[in-house]
């Protein structure tokens, strides 16, 4: 998987409810030796503790790590603001990828207008976008290249499956948030099958639902870490990809 110019494993980190405590930056730096190449919080996180906890624990960032932020959730109007905030916070001169974290105030077009310039400003060096149709992903490129779109996508919530299969098409990496919804029996035998845990097999639907699909599930424990980045090895058959399929609807 290709995020800009930098690969990374498919599997990441979301961080919404990372504290800044001492715990939780040996957990950070625990989770990036064991192979963590993908991190993803955002500006209003535990109001601003998980780009604290992120930036305290792995600044200078390692070569290859990918630390993603967002903002302009309410409003982009402070947009230049957050990241100037942000960039103090992960203690760095550049964000790699920086998200819109929401269409709010104003047309997508300006917000990612102020994004493109902080960009040439090299405060940001990737834009991405998130929770967004295809025609906001569209209207977007018009104003300058769309680097990855997170939306919300699991078997349980599937009302982006045209976007996921857009960004296919497009080569757009899609960053599903909160993809480890859902469940039930087909999920509890195939895990069994594969002597795997039931998350793990959510996340390796992931995978094969859609070659540019990157989850970040959120965790705080290590363990879970190394299991989520361990379900890239699981293979689904054709036949249990589609009882998960019909599973999920």
């Amino acid at each position: 998987m290709r995020i800009g110019d930098r690969s990374m494993g498919r599997v990441g980190l979301g961080t919404n409810r990372l504290d800044n405590t001492e715990e939780n930056r040996s957990f950070l730096r625990a989770a990036v030796a064991a192979g963590l190449g993908h991190i993803d919080t955002a500006h209003l996180y535990t109001s601003g503790e998980s780009e604290r906890a992120i930036g305290e624990a792995l600044a200078p960032f390692p070569d290859g790590l990918v630390v993603a932020t967002k903002g302009g959730y309410h409003s982009s109007e402070k947009l230049r603001d957050e990241v100037e905030q942000s960039l103090e916070s992960l203690r760095i001169d550049s964000i790699y990828l920086y998200y819109l974290h929401r269409v709010s105030d104003r047309p997508i077009e300006d917000s990612i207008g102020i994004l493109a310039e902080l960009r040439d400003e090299r405060k940001i060096r990737n834009i991405g976008i998130s929770e967004v149709s295809i025609g906001e992903i569209d209207r977007a490129r018009q104003v300058t290249d769309v680097a990855a779109v997170q939306n919300e996508y699991s078997l349980a919530e599937r009302k982006h499956d045209e976007v996921v299969d857009f960004c296919a098409v497009e080569g757009i990496p899609f960053v599903p948030f909160f993809p480890l919804r859902g469940g039930g029996k087909a999920v509890r035998e195939i895990a069994a099958k594969h002597g795997a845990t039931e998350n793990q097999i959510k996340l390796a639907w992931l995978l094969r639902r859609s070659r540019v699909m990157a989850p970040i599930p959120g965790s705080l424990s290590l363990g879970h870490v190394k299991e989520n980045l361990a379900a890239t090895k699981i293979e689904l058959s054709d036949e249990q990809l589609d009882r998960l399929e019909k599973s999920g609807r």
